[in-house]
């Protein structure tokens, strides 16, 4: 299982927990829907928060990969100018 769908799992069954604790917690229904809507905002913060951070780890991951493939594509133009001069230089050898 990925490890978004582990997070989300988690995320939703403390989310329901809470929600059906506050249910049946012997307080009145004002009360109640105040503490779950506020919960509701917590969790939901929470999990923009978690939101953010991994945006930022893949935008990381994404900018480290262009770098490499810059660099690669740098080696691979300076090896094939190589083997083009090797390739002239043993052609005028054979002239």
């Amino acid at each position: 299982m990925s490890n978004s769908k582990v997070f989300w799992s988690i995320l939703m069954a403390a989310a329901a927990g809470a929600a059906i604790g506050m249910l049946f917690a012997p307080e009145d229904g004002d009360n109640t829907r105040k503490k779950i809507k506020k919960s509701a905002n917590d969790w939901a913060s929470e999990a923009l928060d978690a939101l953010e951070k991994g945006k930022g780890k893949v935008q990381d991951a994404a900018d480290s990969l262009i770098k490499k493939g810059n660099s690669l594509k740098g080696d691979a133009v300076a090896m094939a100018d190589d083997t083009l001069n090797d390739a002239k230089s043993t052609v005028n050898k054979m002239k």
